[in-house]
């Protein structure tokens, strides 16, 4: 997932600002769960799972994003995965049980789509 979202905040994130992208996903290719909640001021993506033979992930790695809501359901900010030691400009759109991220590096020269499944 840490790969994908990049590939998946100046103001700190409340708990009821967060709640729409807390909870289990699933990636869309079908290789990575993973658990986003609050961790200290940030919110964390974690893989929970990888698909056997994923190279580059494993479960435990994690993405720590500094996002805040930027219209109902888009979340926008920075992401940080410690694994890579790479910064991404990042942003999230949740409609109920689908969501979508958009990382990017380099001054938005690179940038990755990924889509979600809510995992109930």
């Amino acid at each position: 997932m840490i790969g994908a979202i990049a590939y998946l905040a100046a103001a700190f994130v409340t708990d009821a600002q967060a709640a729409g992208i807390e909870g289990q996903w699933a990636r869309g290719d079908g290789n990575a769960k993973v658990r986003i909640a609050p961790c200290g001021s940030a919110i964390c993506a974690t893989n929970t799972w990888i698909k056997p033979g994923t190279p580059s992930e494993k479960a435990g790695d994690k993405l720590v994003m500094t996002i805040k809501p930027s219209e109902e359901g888009v979340y926008s900010g920075e992401a940080f995965d410690p694994q890579r030691d790479l910064n991404y400009r990042i942003t999230v759109k949740v409609d109920g049980d689908r969501m979508s991220t958009r990382g990017c590096v380099i001054a938005g020269l690179i940038c990755r789509d990924v889509d979600w499944t809510r995992i109930r």
